[in-house]
C-alpha cells in the first residue's frame, strides 16, 4: 500500500508539472503572437490609394510580409501545445480547436503571399500610361478583395471560432478563473462581428472604432498569457462512482483477495 501512494504521488507531481510547463509555453506564444502581430501590420495595403502607395514603401511591405509568415507557426503552435493537456478533457471540442487555428494559419499564409503580388502590381500602375491604368485598378480591387475576404473573413473567423471552443473546454473545466473565461467568450464573438464590418467596409482595419472594439479583447489576452506564466491551467478533480479512490487521472481500485490495482499504469501488487 506504501508503494500505491508513493506511485500515486509521484504521478500527481508529475502531471502538475508537465501542466504547469505547458501553460508557461502558451502563455509566452500568446505574448510573442501580439508583438508580431503588431508589426505584420501593413497599412499601405489597407489603404484607399494601396497602388499608388505600396511600391514606394515596399521595404515595409516586405517587412510585414515576414511578421505575418511567422505569425502561422505561432498560430498553429498554440494550439498544439494546449491540446496535450485539453484532451483530456474535452477531445472533441480541442480538436475542433487545432483544425480551425490550423484553418486561421493557412488564410495567413495565403494572405502573406499575395503581398509581393501587390507590389508588384503597384509597380506597374505607376509606371503605367493613363490608358493602362484602369487595367490595373481593375486587377487591384480584385485582388484587394480577395485578401480582404482571406485575412479580414478567414483569419479572423477561424480564430475567433477556435478561440470560442477553447473557452467553453475552460469554462467547463474550470481550468482558468471563470470571469476570464467569460471575457474571453465575449470578446472573440465580438471580433467575428467585426469582421463582417470589416469585409462590408462599415469600419476600417486601421481606424479607431476597430482599435475601441478590440481593446478589451487584448487586454482580456495579456491577462491570460500573465495568468497561464504565473498561475497555470487547474486541474480539477474529477468524479468517480463509490468503491473508486482516485487523484486526477488517477484510479485505485480496491479488488477482492487484498489485491491493488493502479489502474493508469495497470501494475499488479
Amino acid at each position: 500500500m506504501h508503494l500505491i501512494t508513493r506511485n500515486f504521488q509521484s504521478a500527481m507531481h508529475s502531471k502538475e508539472r508537465y501542466i504547469k510547463r505547458v501553460s508557461k509555453i502558451a502563455g509566452f506564444l500568446i505574448l510573442l503572437g501580439m508583438v508580431v502581430g503588431i508589426f505584420s501590420i501593413v497599412p499601405s495595403v489597407e489603404s484607399e490609394h494601396f497602388l499608388e502607395e505600396l511600391y514606394p514603401n515596399r521595404n515595409q511591405v516586405l517587412i510585414g510580409a515576414v511578421f505575418q509568415f511567422l505569425l502561422v507557426p505561432i498560430y498553429i503552435s498554440f494550439s498544439l501545445v494546449l491540446y496535450q493537456v485539453l484532451r483530456d478533457y474535452d477531445k472533441t471540442l480541442s480538436i475542433g480547436f487545432v483544425g480551425l487555428r490550423m484553418m486561421a494559419g493557412v488564410f495567413q499564409f495565403i494572405g502573406m503571399i499575395l503581398l509581393p503580388l501587390f507590389i508588384f502590381l503597384s509597380q506597374e500602375y505607376l509606371t503605367s500610361t493613363t490608358s493602362n491604368q484602369v487595367y490595373y485598378e481593375t486587377t487591384g480591387e480584385i485582388l484587394k478583395l480577395f485578401r480582404d475576404l482571406t485575412n479580414h473573413l478567414g483569419v479572423m473567423v477561424t480564430t475567433g471560432l477556435g478561440n470560442v471552443l477553447l473557452y467553453i473546454i475552460f469554462l467547463r473545466g474550470k481550468h482558468i478563473p471563470r470571469l476570464l473565461s467569460i471575457w474571453g467568450l465575449g470578446g472573440n464573438v465580438l471580433i467575428i462581428l467585426v469582421s463582417f464590418f470589416i469585409l462590408f467596409q462599415f469600419i476600417e482595419v486601421v481606424s479607431k472604432e476597430y482599435v475601441i472594439i478590440t481593446i478589451p479583447l487584448v487586454i482580456q489576452e495579456v491577462v491570460l498569457a500573465i495568468w497561464l506564466i504565473v498561475k497555470g491551467l487547474k486541474s480539477p478533480k474529477k468524479k468517480f462512482p463509490m468503491g473508486n479512490k482516485n487523484e486526477g487521472n488517477i484510479q485505485i481500485i480496491i479488488k477482492p483477495r487484498n489485491q491493488y490495482i493502479l489502474a493508469n499504469q495497470k501494475k499488479i501488487i
